[in-house]
């Protein structure tokens, strides 16, 4: 394939795309400058691996599965850093939110206190993703995704009430 036919593409998708980037991207991010660190990788890694889509499965799939890796490698090397920062949210740095209210910053709250594989399942799960798609998406089988998802609402459940 042409270069040049190549980019415009891959610009043209990664603009389809961004708003499922960025939601990947702000899952594990600890601040704005993290939530720009982690998407600028994630369009890297997706430009890298874009001449070896093979369609087998959705875009959309592809760049969940691309983003979450990458975001989840990203979590694990900071993680082994000395200096530890807290996550905070503050939604209204993310214009992607049209939907601001207390509730919706306290449940990404408790969401960033979850285990970053949990985190990709109810981000998932929130994206009105099914079961199957899950499991592609993130390597789980199907029955793995759903016993998963269910301890994920019981312990945000319990956060709730505490």
């Amino acid at each position: 394939m042409d270069l040049q036919l190549q980019k415009k593409e891959f610009v043209a998708l990664v603009e389809d795309y961004k708003q499922i980037i960025y939601k990947v991207c702000y899952m594990y991010a600890s601040g704005a400058d993290h939530l720009n660190d982690l998407y600028q990788e994630v369009v890297i890694n997706l430009w890298k691996a874009y001449p070896h889509f093979r369609g087998e499965s959705k875009v959309s799939t592809w760049v969940y599965r691309i983003g979450l890796n990458t975001c989840v490698s990203f979590y694990r090397k900071s993680k082994n850093r000395p200096e530890v920062v807290p996550i905070t949210v503050d939604l209204e740095d993310f214009a992607y939110e049209e939907d601001k209210t207390s509730q919706l910053r306290e449940l990404y709250r408790m969401i960033n206190r979850l285990h970053p594989l949990e985190r990709a399942i109810i981000l998932l799960w929130l994206e009105e993703k099914n079961y199957h798609e899950i499991a592609e998406i993130t390597g789980l089988t199907r029955n793995h995704v759903a016993v998963k998802l269910n301890r994920i609402k019981e312990k945000l459940k319990t956060m709730s009430d505490s």
